[in-house]
């Protein structure tokens, strides 16, 4: 079946389809392509918008003339494409200088260089249309809690982030932050591992209206958490402003697969959590080819993210309008009129009532709610027999 890609806002940074499929144990598979040549590749595909790491679009020693060369082709590639920047960020984590961190570094001058580094390369994401700037902190954190210590460690990113905030807001930018959180993979342990424990942080800044969430499938699943309980947190709170599709294997290294590649059912309620809240923000996918491919795989893998997403939602639908299983979920969620009164703002006189009134605890736990049938049937949508 042919899907419309242009009905979701589906991005991919310069990372992921620019991915030469090295890792660890093995060299590049792939011929490293230009910033501007990756923007001809996702317009091939049909994709949305591209998000870049400063050096991902302009490399950490390129000379003036170099950087200005590498500008104009990828302006000219999003022109061509039509394709836009909706968001950008910083590389803190790759350079050896930022080998203990950058915001929460011990040494002052690799926390001084991370300010400058990043309020330079929030001009470069503004430049190229960007309206989000996701802090990704990948260095920051510890492999021996002896050498630093976690409270002065809060206090300098809460630092760091109010400073750039003020940047922002002096340079006059349409800009908003969000943080991205992962448990651990580079450091041993990282700082704010998960994506509650940012929700949390942020309340602390000093312009918390600023500043959202990027959480990210494969950084949730690294530690087990089910992933859509962790966005809808951010969606209540209103600050999912940005999110990361890919996966991953529960409890493995960053793998960044394909969307949907392992964990089907967990992405479907992902899709389904988010084509039932209305997100209307982009859906970016932090993922990228298995090694074994050439570029003509690494379209089929981009296709497939977008692919796989449509998919779902139409699963989605699918769920919203099954008949057996709405008529399930009302009875499993029907309310009680008797049970009404206890609810809502408390009174002293609702109080008293609840606490007068008598449960029947055995009637109350012998009832059957009935999830088995329903999982099942969830089951047999997605595997595409109802």
């Amino acid at each position: 079946m042919t899907y419309d890609f242009s009905k979701k806002k589906f991005t991919f940074g310069l990372w992921t389809v620019g991915n030469t499929g090295a890792d660890p144990f093995g060299g590049d598979v792939r011929a490293k392509k230009s910033p501007a040549d990756l923007v001809y590749l996702l317009g091939e595909v049909g994709a949305y918008g591209v998000n870049f790491h400063d050096n991902d679009l302009i490399p950490i020693d390129a000379t003036p003339a170099e950087t200005e060369s590498t500008k104009s082709a990828f302006k000219k590639a999003l022109q061509d494409t039509g394709l836009v920047v909706p968001m950008a960020t910083t590389n803190l984590f790759f350079d050896p200088i930022f080998k203990d961190g950058a915001f929460t570094a011990n040494d002052p001058k690799v926390r001084a260089y991370a300010l400058q580094k990043t309020m330079n390369a929030i001009d470069l994401g503004v430049e190229m249309g960007a309206k989000l700037y996701v802090f990704w902190g990948g260095r920051e954190g510890t492999e021996s809690d002896a050498t630093k210590d976690p409270v002065t460690a809060i206090k300098r990113n809460r630092e760091g982030l109010n400073f750039l905030c003020e940047y922002v807001l002096a340079q006059g930018y349409d800009l908003r932050f969000a943080l991205e959180a992962k448990p651990n993979e580079p450091r041993g342990n990282m700082y704010n591992a998960v994506t509650g424990n940012m929700l949390a942080f942020i309340e602390t800044l000093d312009h918390a209206d600023m500043v959202g969430v990027n959480p990210e499938v494969a950084h949730e699943h690294m530690a087990g958490l089910n992933f859509t309980h962790q966005v809808a947190q951010a969606l209540e709170a209103g600050k999912l402003w940005h999110i990361d599709l890919n996966d991953q294997a529960f409890g493995r290294y960053d793998q960044d697969f394909r969307f949907g590649t392992v964990n089907l059912k967990s992405a479907f309620f992902l899709v389904k959590l988010l084509e039932d809240y209305h997100y209307s923000h982009p859906l970016h996918f932090d993922a990228h080819a298995f090694r074994t491919e050439d570029y003509d795989g690494v379209k089929e893998f981009a296709r497939g993210c977008m692919r796989t997403y449509m998919i779902l939602a139409e699963k989605a639908e699918q769920f919203r309008q099954d008949s057996e299983i709405q008529a399930l979920l009302a009875e499993i969620n029907a309310e009680d009129e008797q049970m009404s009164a206890f609810f809502g703002a408390y009174t002293s006189e609702k109080a008293a009532a609840l606490r007068a009134h008598n449960f029947d605890r055995k009637a109350i736990a012998a009832h059957g709610l009935q999830y088995e049938k329903l999982d099942q049937l969830t089951n047999e949508l997605l595997l595409g027999v109802r």
